[in-house]
């Protein structure tokens, strides 16, 4: 199982499965932590992991553990199942459609600003809004729902009617079914998780504002990419360079050049081709587009 699961994560433009697996992993690890603190009579060692993830309401405990604005997006509700599978299961039913469209990279961008748009909304309202004040516990807020969110509006903006078909409505296009929980959480603005549902509208707004930037060739999320591709260098093994000696005597004669020029690899071509498929072909630049014209012909 371990297996297939680190294939999975590691099979290319898989962005969606890869950020379940991270969802799922960590509730995993949280189920562990809480059950062991609780047969051990010691439930504040779960209440102590848990706090250091969820993202506190009040701003100044908040700056206090400011990476809560990431890590609650991968934190779920303990006491059931459902919270963890909805939400996983609209991040598998959208993000499949958001990657085939505009690859993982985006994807993971889009749920990451989702997270951050949900959290900064949740703590603004908290903040600067006396009527949340009493309706908004200061505890923390969990949940990957203002990132999936943000996912859903995306899809539905970039592709506004596309039918899922629905067990017992049939053929629905997704503009409708983005708008209905969007009005959900409207209304549940003023509800008993009146925050979850501020965070969940912050996240549809940047889902629909990065799509239409995006549809205007400026990408909001472009520096999440980068950042990832930074800390994925740090730890990529680098090639040792070797340096070798020949004796004049063994060094053989070198050929005529030839006029055909240098050979693409099929390393080259398997990059290219994985650019198209992450990016499109617009993206290749023209010397790429040479190389696949001429690997072409052979």
């Amino acid at each position: 199982m371990l297996e297939e699961f680190k294939n999975a994560f590691q099979r290319h433009n898989n962005g969606h499965v890869q950020l379940i697996i991270m969802n799922v992993v960590v509730f995993l690890m949280m189920g562990v932590i809480l059950v062991f603190s609780t047969v051990s009579s010691h439930p504040e060692v779960f209440e102590f992991v848990h706090h250091q993830l969820a993202i506190p309401a009040p701003l100044s405990t908040f700056f206090s553990k400011p990476w809560t604005i990431i890590t609650y997006a991968f934190l779920h509700d303990m006491s059931g199942i459902f919270h963890i599978l909805f939400n996983m299961l609209f991040l598998y039913w959208f993000g499949k459609l958001f990657v085939e469209y505009l690859g993982s990279d985006k994807l993971i961008a889009v749920y990451v600003l989702g997270g951050l748009a949900g959290g900064i909304a949740y703590l603004l309202v908290y903040n600067l809004v006396p009527f949340y004040i009493e309706r908004i516990p200061g505890g923390g807020m969990i949940g990957a729902s203002a990132a999936v969110y943000a996912i859903v509006v995306a899809v539905a903006t970039l592709l506004p009617d596309y039918t899922f078909f629905l067990l017992f409505l049939g053929p629905v296009r997704i503009k409708y079914i983005a708008a209905f929980y969007i009005v959900l959480s409207f209304l549940g603005s003023v509800g008993s998780n009146a925050g979850g549902n501020i965070a969940h509208l912050g996240g549809a707004l940047i889902g629909f504002v990065y799509t239409k930037q995006l549809q205007a060739g400026v990408n909001w999320g472009g520096w999440i990419t980068l950042t990832i591709e930074w800390f994925k260098d740090l730890f990529r093994s680098k090639p040792k360079v070797k340096v070798t000696y020949r004796s004049s005597e063994s060094v053989p004669p070198k050929k005529a050049a030839t006029p055909s020029g240098p050979k693409t690899s099929q390393a080259e071509i398997d990059a290219i081709l994985d650019k198209i498929s992450d990016r499109g072909y617009e993206s290749l630049s023209k010397e790429e587009k040479e190389k696949l014209f001429n690997a072409s012909k052979k």
